[in-house]
């Protein structure tokens, strides 16, 4: 553990002194990091008893040496009465003992800076001035130490020796602890870490993180010099005439975003003079403070061991039951934000982005960035981006849908449906149906031509060239946020090995290449095996959705003869309609019924893999969970799109399942409204139960949490009032953050993608149903962030990782299934071959649509004779929607050659769709570079000018020093 007097001291010295670079940090190398050794001591004298020892933080005094630390450890180790780790209760947190032997204790940790501390304090006082619950458990007792993480753990727990040694260590590493009981569960003790300004700066170097040091000149500030001040002078005033964009938010909202306009370099202790060090209690954020306490929490040891370390270990086996970094304070005032400010930037937060008042407003990304980290930073801003890009596309579905509309009434097709009062329909089934007519189907029809009209074919395309251009300039977007966030030199650091990977494979061991050092090793034999057992589950799963899909359609087919048969007129004559909804809704209850299956699964077949790392793990995991849900959403409508209607037969010699249920036809009109049907149904009630599990659920089981505080349910004190209750004790009665991270985030939206994407020919409002959706999602999920979670580990990302692919994928899929959607499922190419081949504008000039198409219903007709079936006396004529010949032709029930015309066409418009497409979409991607031109310009001058900034500065600084010291005063490099 380093001496901050000390580091002082010698910080001074070197001051004084000429020194080389190397000769500075030679001599401000700390000293080894004894996180190997098992259990530290803190000082020469041992603790009396384990009460003391657990709960008063031991003050610094000089060290053992390394030689004779063993001793001095198994000492300690040894005086820990055994009894206490059967003895589940806690005898050591009397508020006497613990006050005054952690008072002194921390006193000696503080630095000895009069002018530091006394802004400290007034800036304090200032905070606790505007309302004191809002800094209440913000600070360790004495107001001063920030607090940057929370352990929380239960006193009745047995692991109490693996907790002594890991907060030892910690307190090893330079870290400040101090406990406190909860005030509302006597068996929960928290365990406050603070990081003193020492032990922020020697991880921030290690960790390379990159800190500012002087005010950023834009790369726009002097190219508009060159172009003229006259012609920028008239722009801005032409933009100062125009109306304020109501979507943006006021900068003198938020106003501590304006000092992120700096160029950052990694921090370095050495060169600590470059930065711009205003304060040194502000000069680290509080996410950035709470991500280098992680880091150390992640590396400390608390067991002699190789893989003995980390704090997720040590959630794994109870020791510890939550770990995680504290709010802000609270989110709610009393006080206008308008007139009194924000009192944390959880309250700005909350005020300028998760109130639903504001769901028209940009996104403060830069904000959420700071308080949440870059990782969760880039999901709303994908999400933002993703909800901006679906407003052009939900306004072409809305035209084309209008389109639909209007010109309803006077399509040819549906006149001729509505019209035929003598046109007799086959009956739907061969015992107790009876024939009907084809006008009892205008509605259908009508209905039909809303989704299956001449503008499907334009939107399939602009949909497929909207998701290229939508992740094209979504890269574009990353890089500009990479740029502005200090992401673009930020290399992922070594990941640590899971520690299931390291228990499993702990006696197989093989150097890493990156680090050197000896790690456990997957034999690839073992991986592959394990891999071949992972994909057979994925099949199993994938064969049971199958299965409940058969099980549909055996439903339907059922269904169909029923409502075909039923007594009701009004249910008779919507058969098609009854058959489809009931279907449709028995479908959405079984994949909500597998979903939870599902989940279960995915976690059990990625630990089953042993996946190395936890990104590893995550990225398997989200693969997983998105082939499963992706086959279970889609497979039922993949079979409404594709399969339904293509195999029932003719009349007279229908297929039947199992010889019993004779197979769902298509309607005259078309199948595609039940394929329409299928995805409304199933993407309104999906977001309505996915808004209710993101925000309901939380909401009931935080209310639940407060019911119990206030009746004193956790054996604690009786609160009627939440604002009495420190911070921690607030944060520990949240909901913790999905276990899976983004991954049901992303999942959710991906999945939704896939559907807005995937049969948007099928269904133009999908884009629609998707904005207003996200619309929703993206202010539900920042008051989820804000008020009903913990808040999360601010992790870094330079981009959203594995789901991009997935999107590219979709995106690829989906050009496939909607050209073959418009070519089987949709009558436009039926349609498209009758008025250029068959129809009544074959031989003139004009082609008008409707002209072109009348006698299409007919044309597409053909006839049976109920006479040549065995049980029936009847010989009049019923017609089938088929392309056969007539009974009374030479080859009667047989193919005609306008079938084989119109199949001809449909394998050509598959062909020619796709290739025109993908063309178009390789092109837009050619086009738009991923990384505007402007951007990079601008990083290679401000990596220039960052360059002669920090040659500039070492020189004046190394200048000063010499004069300081009274020598001769050079302008050239020492």
């Amino acid at each position: 553990m380093v001496h901050h007097s000390g580091s002082i001291q010698s910080f001074k010295q070197q001051k004084g002194m000429h020194t080389s670079i190397s000769e500075i940090l030679k001599e401000k190398s700390l000293k080894p990091s004894r996180r190997s050794l098992p259990c530290l001591a803190q000082s020469q004298t041992h603790p009396i008893n384990l009460n003391h020892f657990l709960s008063v933080p031991l003050s610094p005094e000089p060290k053992p040496e390394v030689a004779d630390l063993s001793q001095s450890i198994s000492t300690s180790c040894s005086l820990l009465p055994p009894q206490t780790a059967e003895d589940g209760k806690d005898h050591y947190v009397e508020e006497t003992e613990v006050s005054t032997c952690e008072t002194r204790a921390d006193e000696s940790f503080l630095l000895q800076k009069p002018v530091t501390r006394a802004k400290l304090e007034a800036r304090t006082d200032s905070l606790q001035g505007k309302n004191p619950a809002d800094t209440s458990g913000l600070f360790f007792r004495d107001g001063k130490k920030r607090i940057d993480y929370i352990l929380v753990y239960k006193k009745s727990s047995p692991q109490v020796e693996k907790r002594c040694t890991f907060e030892k260590n910690l307190r090893a590493e330079g870290l400040m602890l101090e406990k406190e009981p909860s005030l509302t569960n006597n068996d929960i003790m928290f365990v406050k870490v603070h990081a003193p300004w020492d032990t922020l700066c020697k991880y921030a170097e290690q960790m390379n993180i990159r800190m500012p040091f002087r005010k950023k000149c834009y790369f726009t500030d002097w190219k508009s010099k060159t172009l003229g001040s006259r012609f920028h002078l008239r722009c801005r005033q032409i933009k100062s005439w125009l109306p304020r964009n109501p979507m943006k938010l006021d900068k003198e909202a938020l106003p501590d975003l304006e000092e992120t306009d700096c160029y950052t370099a990694p921090f370095s202790r050495a060169r600590m003079h470059h930065f711009t060090i205003n304060n040194r209690e502000t000069f680290f954020s509080n996410s950035t403070r709470s991500r280098i306490v992680h880091h150390v929490l992640q590396r400390t040891k608390y067991e002699d061991g190789k893989s003995k370390m980390g704090i997720n270990r040590l959630l794994g086996n109870n020791t510890y039951e939550a770990a995680f970094p504290p709010h802000e304070g609270g989110y709610k005032s009393r006080h206008p934000i308008k007139t009194h400010g924000a009192q944390n930037h959880r309250h700005l937060l909350y005020e300028r982005w998760a109130r639903w008042g504001i769901w028209y407003k940009y996104q403060p990304l830069d904000l959420i960035r700071r308080y949440f980290g870059e990782k969760i930073g880039l999901y709303f801003a994908w999400l933002g981006w993703y909800t901006g890009m679906l407003i052009p596309a939900a306004l072409v579905g809305v035209f084309v849908f209008l389109y639909g509309l209007f010109t309803m009434d006077s399509s040819q097709v549906s006149k001729e449906i509505c019209e035929a009062n003598t046109t007799i329909m086959c009956p739907m089934c061969e015992e107790t149906c009876e024939p009907w007519t084809l006008s009892d189907s205008c509605v259908y029809a009508k209905v039909t031509y809303l989704f299956d009209n001449g503008g499907t074919v334009f939107f399939a395309i602009f949909m497929a060239i909207w998701a290229t251009v939508f992740l094209e300039f979504w890269k574009r977007r990353r890089a500009e946020l990479t740029y502005d966030w200090d992401l673009i030199d930020w290399e992922e650091e070594e990941e640590e090995l899971r520690p299931q990977f390291e228990a499993k494979y702990s006696r197989v061991e093989r150097v890493n290449p990156i680090s050197g050092k000896p790690e456990p090793f997957q034999p690839f034999s073992d991986k592959l095996s394990r891999l071949m057992v992972s994909v057979s589950g994925i099949f199993f799963m994938i064969s049971l959705v199958l299965t409940a899909v058969f099980a549909v359609v055996v439903f339907r087919l059922i269904a169909m003869e029923k409502f075909a048969s039923f007594n009701w007129h009004f249910v008779k004559k919507n058969w098609q309609f009854a058959t489809s909804g009931t279907g449709v809704c028995i479908n959405f209850m079984i994949i909500m019924s597998l979903n939870v299956v599902y989940e279960k699964v995915a976690y059990l077949l990625t630990n089953l893999e042993h996946p190395r790392t936890e990104s590893e793990w995550e990225n398997s995991f989200a693969l997983k969970m998105f082939l499963f849900q992706f086959v279970n959403l889609n497979s039922s409508t993949f079979y409404i799109a594709f399969f339904l209607g293509r195999f029932a037969g003719r009349p007279g010699k229908y297929n039947k399942l199992f010889n019993r249920w004779r197979l769902e036809e298509c309607h005259p009109s078309g199948c595609l409204i039940d394929l329409c049907l299928q995805m409304g149904v199933i993407m309104f009630f999906k977001q309505i139960w996915n808004n209710f599990m993101e925000l309901g659920f939380p909401l009931l089981q935080n209310w639940w949490s407060r019911r119990k505080i206030k009746k004193g349910g956790g054996g604690g004190q009786n609160v009627e009032n939440k604002t009495q209750l420190p911070q921690w004790d607030k944060d520990w009665n949240l909901q913790p953050m999905n276990a899976h991270g983004l991954v049901d985030e992303y999942l959710e939206m991906v999945l939704q993608f896939g559907f807005t994407t995937i049969f948007v020919a099928a269904f133009p409002l999908a884009p629609l149903l998707a904005l207003l959706n996200n619309i929703i999602e993206i202010r539900l999920d920042a008051y989820k962030f804000v008020t009903q979670w913990r808040r999360p580990m601010p992790a870094r990302a330079t981009d959203i990782g594995i789901w991009h692919g997935i999107l590219e994928g979709i995106g690829v899929l989906a050009v496939i299934t909607n050209a073959f959607v418009i070519a089987i499922t949709s009558d436009y190419i039926p349609r498209f071959v009758y008025a250029f081949k068959y129809g009544p504008c074959v031989d003139k000039g004009h082609h008008h649509e409707n002209e072109c198409l009348r006698g299409y219903m007919n044309s597409s007709l053909s006839v049976f004779d109920m006479g040549d079936l065995k049980n029936s006396s009847q010989s009049r004529y019923c017609r089938y929607r088929d392309y056969r010949a007539p009974p009374w032709s030479s080859v009667p029930y047989e193919f005609t050659l306008q079938f084989w015309h119109v199949l001809a066409a449909r394998l050509a418009f598959i062909i020619v769709f796709e290739h025109l497409v993908f063309g178009i979409k390789s092109f837009i991607a050619y086009l738009i570079p991923d990384m505007p031109k402007d951007l990079c310009d601008r990083m290679r001058r401000e990596k220039y000018l960052m360059q002669e900034m920090m040659y500039e500065a070492e020189l004046e600084h190394l200048q000063k020093e010499r004069k300081k010291n009274g020598r001769r005063y050079h302008h050239e490099w020492p």
